[in-house]
């Protein structure tokens, strides 16, 4: 192999060519990597010999196999040698290719640019240690007893945390509009489920009364043609129920879950709240070590990453809005920016959290930090054991850029938690001070 580079600021592009002795044993890489999925008459699935396996398999998918074999494992080789560290999956482009004999290809990455790191040894960054009161494990003993609520049906007039059944139609300037009908319909009343004034509407209400809502619905609404329209809801109550929430008790405990006695469930959920508040707390730390840290380092940001993030994150933006049933004028419109301001601020967030990202693949490399094969292998497994039913992503799980995505994801929370190891033995509040009696007081009599 033979490979020249030319460095930017920020990226580098390199020049290589393969010939003929660089093939053979990427070729041979290949076809154990093809046998894996090919039958071969009188042999088990990958243990046919290569000149066997090369007779059934595609010249076209085996020349490819290999030119991908030859540039991976020609890419951390390069980079190296260079003393350089890419910070962006390598683009390749293949100039010319005659498989078995030659390649010629550019391979250009961002690099990590000039970092000056600040001190992440002794960040002035305060841990803020989780408190669970017991009010906390009181209150979601209440919405588990909730939970088991019963309806009992009662005939009286209908009051805030009843169930109700009813029939409603809503209509805009005398017509119904998709989405504004339905027949014995359940609603707990006070749940928020409906628009303001809908829930209260009904309270004072008695079984067989029809009535008339006059809503008006809220300008934000995710319907651009119901956002603040004045419409009337013809409501049919049918019945009122009354909800009868079960004691707290030992019997609770047992129905909700493997629990013999009251005690044991209070002892549970105290335990899930204090790891779910430690898990926020350290999540809250990490974001405020590293905010401090990129406060005081400095970097730049290769404009391809940029873009790239704002792009994902612009992508993202409108996925959310569809799933809510928005579109970006009407988001424009309820955060009063227009779509140049809006996509500056956009983009200076992606820059952050480029310049973030920079600053953390530094410090994984100045704290020696790494995920071996192994461990990237094993929560590759792990992931497809998660998505053993979603045929897409397993699919996805296959891909080599997946992959080193997860493996740099892994880095990154290792980076992450040294920092919290270095940083949090010392990031704790000080505590507070007693005040002292002074002195003179009287004592109690005996």
């Amino acid at each position: 192999m033979k490979s020249s580079s030319k460095k930017l600021s920020t990226s580098v592009e390199f020049t290589v060519e393969f010939d003929q002795k660089d093939f053979e044993p990427a070729r041979l890489k290949a076809l154990e990597r093809l046998a894996r999925n090919i039958k071969v008459p009188g042999f088990r699935n990958g243990k046919a010999p290569a000149n066997v396996v090369e007779q059934h398999v595609d010249p076209n998918d085996l020349a490819s196999q290999t030119l991908d074999i030859m540039v991976r494992r020609a890419i951390p080789k390069l980079f190296e040698a260079e003393g350089l560290m890419p910070i962006s999956i390598p683009h390749v482009d293949v100039l010319k290719y005659v498989p078995g004999e030659m390649a010629e290809l550019t391979i250009t990455a961002d690099i990590m640019p000039e970092v000056k790191l600040g001190d992440y040894k002794n960040v002035k960054v305060v841990y803020d240690e989780p408190e669970i009161a017991d009010e906390d494990v009181e209150d979601v003993l209440h919405r588990i007893a909730e939970s088991y609520a019963e309806p009992k049906v009662v005939k009286r007039a209908a009051k805030k945390g009843d169930e109700v059944i009813i029939d409603f139609k809503g209509k805009k300037d005398g017509k119904t509009f998709d989405g504004g009908s339905a027949k014995d319909y359940h609603l707990r009343l006070g749940s928020g489920q409906f628009i303001p004034g809908f829930e209260d509407g009904i309270i004072g209400h008695e079984v067989g009364e029809k009535f008339d809502l006059d809503i008006t619905f809220p300008k934000d609404y995710a319907s651009e043609e119901l956002a603040g329209a004045k419409t009337v809801f013809e409501i049919l109550l049918k019945q009122v129920s009354e909800l009868e929430t079960p004691k707290i008790d030992d019997d609770l405990a047992k129905k909700s879950g493997a629990f013999e006695t009251l005690g044991e469930l209070r002892e549970d959920i105290k335990k899930n709240l204090i790891s779910r508040a430690n898990y926020e707390a350290d999540e809250k730390y990490k974001d405020a070590l590293l905010k401090e840290i990129v406060a005081h380092s400095k970097t730049e940001a290769p404009e391809s990453l940029v873009q790239e993030q704002f792009e994902s994150m612009k992508e993202d933006t409108f996925r959310n809005l569809r799933a809510h049933g928005m579109d970006i004028d009407q988001y424009l419109e309820q955060i009063k920016q227009t779509q140049e301001e809006w996509e500056k601020d956009l983009r200076e967030v992606a820059r952050d959290r480029v310049i973030g990202s920079i600053i953390v693949q530094r410090l994984a490399e100045e704290m020696n930090i790494d995920v071996s094969e192994e461990e990237a292998a094993q929560q590759v497994a792990e992931m497809r054991a998660v998505y053993k039913n979603d045929p897409k992503a397993l699919e996805q799980l296959k891909n080599p850029d997946v992959a080193m995505g997860i493996r740099n994801r892994m880095r990154i929370d290792k980076t992450m938690n040294k920092l919290v190891e270095i940083n949090k033995p010392h990031a704790k509040k000080p505590a507070k001070k007693k005040i002292a009696k002074k002195s003179g007081s009287k004592k109690a009599k005996k």
